[in-house]
């Protein structure tokens, strides 16, 4: 008896890696085998109750509820997962981008100040939004936009996409984000010009922007600005960086000599946006995600399905009661 089933389990098992992972239908099956079709879809229910096959229905969009629920409870704060189970990883960014750009078309009102970020992901937010119809809106860089090196920042190109959707006029920042000596910077932040900018970022009420990583490859590592030893210290003690203020785990700024050489908007102005949103796609800016969270910058996170799932992963379960 025991050979009997032994021998059952393992022609159920072929019958199972035929159908399943082969992609051959149960005639096929019972051709190749010299069996009838009724005992290729027996030996297929066999193969299921032995467990020898496990059959689980992914719903993308219960998936995406699950994560935001259990991260609105984690952090307090207003999450949007979007679905990217199925899109490709060349989508990723674009997907993400649409998303944002949508929720900010639904948010935005006549004579709110927009305040924005740089980089790939801005820009593909940017990219995605449509002309609207309102007036008096405002669009201001919130961190300086002129590097040393020939790095594509997409800093002009993604103030005007948003500049053109609101029928605004763009409000460049055009300095260095990150200055050699901090005199320098407090001299140019003196300037009248200068100081109408910095006070029209501190006043929007919507601030827009991704977080930045420290790996090597990292866009603000790659424009001139730090040194090596800087870049080196950086990746020891920081997880990522917003508007190039780099913090750690924690959220808490890690070098305050940098900190005070940063021209842009302070990290303490974010938590008292009427809209602080943090937009973020792809696994490697999770770590500088989670400390922006704990550091209680964003009121809004925007965030990919795996991305959020990681995020959750490593979000201690106590917090998320």
């Amino acid at each position: 008896m025991a050979e009997t089933t032994d021998q059952r389990l393992t022609q159920s098992l072929a019958v199972a890696k035929m159908y399943y992972q082969s992609d051959q239908s149960q005639s096929q099956i019972a051709h190749q085998l010299g069996i009838s079709r009724p005992t290729v879809s027996r030996l297929l229910q066999y193969a299921r109750e032995q467990g020898l096959v496990r059959i689980q229905i992914i719903d993308p969009v219960q998936d995406v509820q699950t994560l935001e629920q259990a991260l609105t409870r984690a952090y307090r704060v207003d999450v949007h997962v979007v679905p990217t189970q199925l899109t490709a990883a060349s989508e990723l960014l674009n997907t993400v981008g649409q998303y944002a750009a949508h929720y900010l078309e639904d948010i935005v009102a006549e004579h709110d100040i927009i305040g924005i970020g740089w980089g790939k992901t801005i820009y593909a937010i940017g990219s995605n939004l449509q002309p609207d119809t309102l007036t008096g809106v405002e669009v201001i860089q919130l961190k300086g936009s002129v590097s040393y090196s020939t790095e594509h920042t997409y800093a002009y190109e993604s103030i005007d996409a948003f500049a053109n959707a609101f029928h605004a006029v763009p409000q460049y920042l055009p300095l260095p984000v990150i200055f050699d000596h901090q005199q320098t910077k407090e001299l140019v932040e003196a300037e009248r010009h200068i100081q109408y900018l910095l006070e029209l970022g501190r006043k929007a009420n919507i601030a827009i922007y991704s977080v930045g990583t420290v790996r090597s490859s990292a866009l603000v590592f790659q424009l001139g600005y730090l040194q090596d030893q800087e870049k080196d210290f950086l990746q020891a003690h920081a997880v990522g960086d917003i508007f190039s203020r780099y913090i750690d785990e924690n959220g808490e700024v890690v070098d305050p000599k940098l900190n005070q050489r940063t021209i842009g908007i302070d990290l303490e102005n974010l938590r008292q946006k009427e809209h602080s949103i943090l937009v973020a796609a792809g696994d490697a800016k999770v770590p500088a995600v989670r400390a922006a969270l704990l550091g209680g910058y964003p009121n809004c996170l925007i965030i990919d399905q795996h991305a959020a799932a990681q995020l959750l992963k490593v979000t201690p379960t106590a917090q998320s009661r």
